[in-house]
């Protein structure tokens, strides 16, 4: 049975007047996780788009880069952004019930807002009400502001960018407990390790930005170590 599957039947068996955080209850441990982190970009990037006014094309289209949508399936999709856009629950609602669904579980909560970000910057501008959207979506996820810059730094071009930063080293650790570092970080980012904290393979691609920007930042400090 097919992730939209899944959600189609999920969706179907809302009671009048439920919104789609009734949705997420159904889906707290594993393998159905999957099916709540589609869920959960789909309805923050939907509502993030209403928070800046328009949904672009672009918008849509990264929708689709995060999430291979057969034809078949794609009114399902758009049933499901549209709900959420509609839902009378606001985005901080959503991001709590993610939150409490994933509890200590960070890896997931960070793969989420790296997927946020991919959808905000995808018609190429960083908006304001984006901005303030993802920082405050971040805080209730549990995120410091360092970690909120670090990701926010792998997906804007013209954000603040300290290599240590986003490797979460400081400048006086040694370079090999920093290599050390560096090389777990790329590790996480396999695609094997991604599946088994519960991603859909079709939003493995979400760690490509992270591994661009780990690597970067490695060859930054490794060339002012040399």
């Amino acid at each position: 049975m097919s992730i939209w599957t899944r959600i189609a039947d999920a969706l179907a068996a809302l009671r009048k007047g439920e919104g789609l955080a009734a949705v997420f209850e159904q889906f707290r441990t594993p393998p159905e996780r999957s099916v709540a982190f589609t869920i959960a970009v789909i309805a923050l990037g939907a509502k993030m788009a209403k928070a800046d006014g328009l949904v672009t094309r672009d918008e849509v289209a990264a929708f689709r880069e995060v999430f291979t949508i057969a034809p078949e399936d794609e009114a399902q999709a758009a049933k499901l952004f549209n709900l959420a856009r509609q839902d009378v629950a606001g985005f901080e609602d959503y991001a709590a019930r993610v939150a409490k669904m994933f509890g200590d579980d960070r890896a997931p909560l960070c793969d989420l807002m790296e997927g946020l970000f991919h959808i905000a910057m995808a018609d190429g501008e960083y908006h304001e009400a984006e901005d303030e959207f993802l920082q405050r979506v971040a805080e209730i996820l549990g995120f410091d502001d360092r970690r909120f810059r670090t990701i926010r730094a792998q997906f804007v071009p013209d954000a603040e960018r300290d290599p240590y930063d986003v490797l979460g080293v400081s400048p006086d650790m040694p370079i090999d407990d920093i290599r050390k570092v560096w090389r777990d970080a790329v590790r996480e980012s396999h695609p094997d390790r991604l599946m088994a904290r519960g991603l859909p393979e079709e939003a493995i691609k979400l760690a490509e930005a992270r591994l661009i920007a780990v690597n970067t930042a490695w060859d930054q400090i490794n060339g002012k170590a040399a």
